[in-house]
């Protein structure tokens, strides 16, 4: 089978595609015939050594695919041969069969694709994760999503418009805030033309909003805390722009206000009783119609460079998605 192999680390033009055996399921295991797998934020960081999870080389990236289950192993019950399914690698997903624990499997829903299902777990777990659970969003408070045209950002729009919030959207062109508005934004900002904070004091007649989702980090964080309603949540998702923030904690403590982390992937690993739920709910938004994953580009898995290339270059609205005939 062929897959996408990092043998050193380095960007995206360092990794080679490579005729490797079979993988073959031990106990608890399944392999995973590959139909798609999604680019994600996480695999840029991953391949040159700078996320918090580092694989031993040499490791295919991709964390996140859709596939026909091939092979079961020993003491494997609730899947068979044939069964559709999405998963959550955290690396391994860019080949044409991966190997994985059972535990991992997620059920394809009979309407989606598998370029949808590819596109799925991680936006839209991690959205949910944050929003509902660390943030505790209810109906009616004021979103505000930063770097609202990629793929988290877009699962936030569309999961604070299913629980009733206000949404405001951040992006970097007019092109983006027009799929954000597609998605359900009530309103858009274009950080790049405007002034952060003179729109928001204008967008909330100087409220601010009650929740900042933010998976982009840099100088946009303190912009957007500054604005932070009283009892706001500041959700920290990640840092797409390659900078960490700092922030003055006297911001904090004048506006009663909250800095929250959200790391899906440990959530998913220590509570799984609260990660089934949340799985349970995202697929059920996407059943209602609710929810639906925005694939602007496909690839062929042999190109997962090029789409990496755009991932890095913060040129992907919604996902990308490497395909396997």
């Amino acid at each position: 089978m062929r897959a996408v192999v990092c043998e050193k680390y380095g960007p995206p033009d360092s990794l080679v595609v490579k005729d490797l055996p079979s993988p073959r399921p031990g106990a608890g295991e399944v392999v995973v015939s590959v139909k798609a797998a999604s680019v994600n934020f996480p695999d840029v960081l991953i391949i040159e050594n700078k996320y918090q999870f580092k694989p031993p080389l040499p490791f295919s990236p991709g964390s996140e695919l859709a596939g026909v289950v091939k092979e079961v192993g020993e003491g494997v019950s609730g899947w068979k041969v044939g069964d559709r399914v999405m998963a959550f690698t955290t690396y391994g997903a860019f080949a044409e069969e991966v190997k994985t624990e059972a535990s991992r499997l997620t059920r394809l829903p009979g309407k989606m694709s598998f370029e949808e299902g590819a596109a799925f777990l991680l936006t839209y777990g991690t959205s949910d994760h944050a929003l509902r659970d660390r943030a505790a969003l209810a109906a009616g408070e004021t979103l505000l999503v930063l770097g609202a045209a990629g793929g988290v950002g877009l699962a936030a729009v569309e999961i604070g418009k299913a629980l009733g919030a206000r949404v405001i959207a951040c992006a970097s062109s007019d092109d983006k805030l027009a799929v954000c508005r597609e998605h359900g934004a009530d309103e858009g900002i274009n950080y790049a033309t405007e002034d952060l904070r003179e729109r928001l004091k204008a967008l909330t007649a100087g409220r601010g909003p009650d929740v900042v989702y933010d998976p982009v980090g840099s100088t946009y964080t303190e912009l957007a805390f500054r604005s932070i309603a009283w009892r706001g949540r500041l959700l920290v998702v990640g840092f797409a722009a390659g900078e960490i923030p700092k922030l003055p904690l006297n911001l904090a403590l004048l506006k009663g206000a909250s800095v929250v982390g959200v790391f899906w992937g440990d959530f998913a690993r220590r509570e799984p009783k609260q990660f089934g739920e949340s799985l349970r709910q995202i697929a059920a938004w996407y059943e209602q119609g609710k929810v639906r994953p925005h694939v602007s580009r496909k690839f062929p898995l042999a190109k997962a460079a090029e789409a990496l290339k755009l991932m890095a270059a913060r040129q992907v609205k919604g996902k990308v998605v490497l395909t396997v005939p």
